[in-house]
């Protein structure tokens, strides 16, 4: 469907070199779309920029950046809008978690995550909406966690970034709707990537996919697709909202 096409666009996705930014990322090109991604890692970037680009003409490009620091969301901006020329698409994919429980919580791992899943993104969109502006379209997306919506044990940094995300989506989509510019989250639910990968136990892993509707994690290519939705025209008339795309983990009480 032509609503679907982002033949012209250029895609920033934050968090692209593996993952759910690299299965968003390959989504975006494979709609046509020019992409920048980026990371903390240059060689996972390069090898990460081959795979998403490959057997497809559009142009990927990659910057290494610590997004924890200020200043390093603003030279990302800067560097893609060099290259670009503009940033129509923003996929804030960005972040990370320290699971530690309320009375044990460090002043270290909170300043840096928060600094990382929340203050980093704000100033990244903050650099990159004026010219959104000007051009009277643009699409921001926001991945939250359905750990922004409900909670975990030991889990208390990382749920209140990902709740103060569905937040500030909901004031950005008001602060742009009449520049035709849409905000949303996506808040995903257990896809097997390498942060759970590393963080849970094999018995942790079964107990998440049996959360779920249906008794499975999610594969990181299957949040392309909804990614899409909100970043194309298809999505035109969405914004301010939360995507769950959790496999129905949240429709399950006990």
């Amino acid at each position: 469907m032509t609503s679907f096409n982002l033949a012209g666009r250029v895609a920033l996705v934050t968090g692209g070199s593996k993952g759910l930014g690299k299965a968003m990322a390959r989504g975006f090109a494979e709609a046509g779309a020019d992409v920048m991604i980026c990371s903390r890692s240059e060689e996972e970037l390069r090898q990460a920029a081959g795979e998403i680009g490959a057997g497809l003409d559009g142009r990927v490009e990659f910057l290494a950046a610590d997004l924890a620091r200020r200043d390093e969301s603003k030279r990302l901006a800067a560097e893609t809008l060099a290259r670009f020329g503009r940033v129509d698409i923003l996929v804030n994919n960005a972040g990370s978690n320290v699971p530690q429980e309320i009375d044990a919580v460090t002043d270290e791992a909170w300043d840096r995550i928060l600094e990382l899943n929340l203050s980093g993104i704000m100033a990244l969109t903050r650099a990159v909406v004026p010219g959104m502006k000007e051009r009277r379209w643009g699409r921001i997306i926001h991945i939250s966690s359905i750990l922004g919506l409900s909670g975990k044990e030991g889990r208390n940094i990382y749920s209140a970034t990902k709740a103060a995300l569905i937040g500030m989506a909901r004031s950005t989509a008001l602060d742009l709707g009449s520049y035709n510019i849409t905000c949303n989250c996506i808040a995903p639910g257990p896809f097997l990537t390498d942060l759970p990968g590393k963080i849970l136990t094999a018995e942790q892993k079964e107990h998440f996919a049996r959360q779920t509707a249906l008794g499975r994690w999610g594969q990181p290519r299957e949040l392309a697709g909804p990614a899409l939705l909100l970043a194309s025209d298809a999505g035109s008339y969405i914004t301010g909202t939360t995507l769950v795309v959790d496999g129905g983990v949240l429709c399950r009480t006990f």
